[in-house]
């Protein structure tokens, strides 16, 4: 297939199935900051560790909750009416292979779970009892623009057992070719936003910390917490740039 052909079907493919797209939609926005109880008070400002070298992003899993059809959700806004803290999550793609200069046309996918800890399109499982398998929130694919960045508009995410919050990121050439399969950490402590948050109405007794983490624990998140700042009420920022070998 040609380039140009190949990436129409990946960028559109989710024209034939639009009310698959909607299905969550309760509003404009679908961002209704009103869950939870915040462990801190203020906005915070928390720099990351992506920005600190040039240097490839770990290889992370991917599963277990993937986005089954990534190309059916090409969307900045990935919300689908999700209650939550609003979160603008901003990614640059660097090329190592050009000392980290952004990468244009480049596809980015990801996916994250709700304030509860659940994903969408699974469940009903000893993995997650909530059923969601026939919704598609919190999961989108935009491409990178001239600066390497694609944005999105989400919430931000709860945690769930045995997992630091994160968001999972699949990046792509513009052949379709797939580059890196990574996640993203948050910065962790009394003053940051994971603390402010307080893990919605579920807090945080038991959170696992990056540290201890089964994903992050293995390389410490090196190159992978984002730079994250802002508020309850407002809503957060979170800024990261991810390199791959292009």
């Amino acid at each position: 297939m040609e380039r140009k052909g190949f990436l129409k079907s990946l960028l559109f493919g989710a024209v034939a199935a639009p009310t698959v797209l909607t299905a969550c939609d309760k509003s404009s926005t679908g961002i209704i900051p009103t869950e939870g109880t915040p462990g801190t008070t203020g906005s915070v400002t928390n720099p990351g560790t992506s920005s600190t070298a040039c240097a490839v992003a770990p290889t992370e899993t991917a599963g277990p909750f993937p986005t089954k059809s990534p190309a059916s959700f090409v969307r900045s806004d990935i919300t689908d009416g999700r209650t939550g803290y609003k979160m603008t999550a901003k990614i640059t793609i660097g090329n190592t292979n050009n000392g980290c200069a952004p990468l244009a046309g480049a596809i980015v996918d990801i996916w994250h779970c709700d304030a509860t800890g659940n994903y969408s399109e699974y469940g009903g499982t000893g993995m997650q009892s909530t059923n969601y398998q026939s919704v598609h929130f919190l999961r989108g694919r935009q491409v990178t623009d001239a600066n390497g960045l694609v944005t999105f508009t989400t919430i931000f995410p709860g945690w769930y057992s045995g997992r630091a919050t994160h968001i999972h990121v699949h990046i792509y050439n513009d052949n379709g070719t797939s580059l890196k399969v990574t996640q993203i950490a948050f910065p962790e402590g009394e003053s940051s936003a994971v603390a402010l948050v307080n893990g919605y109405s579920k807090g945080m007794s038991g959170y696992t910390t990056n540290a201890r983490d089964n994903v992050f624990g293995n390389d410490g998140g090196v190159n992978q917490i984002a730079t994250v700042s802002g508020n309850t009420t407002d809503g957060f920022e979170l800024t990261i740039q991810m390199n791959v070998s292009a």
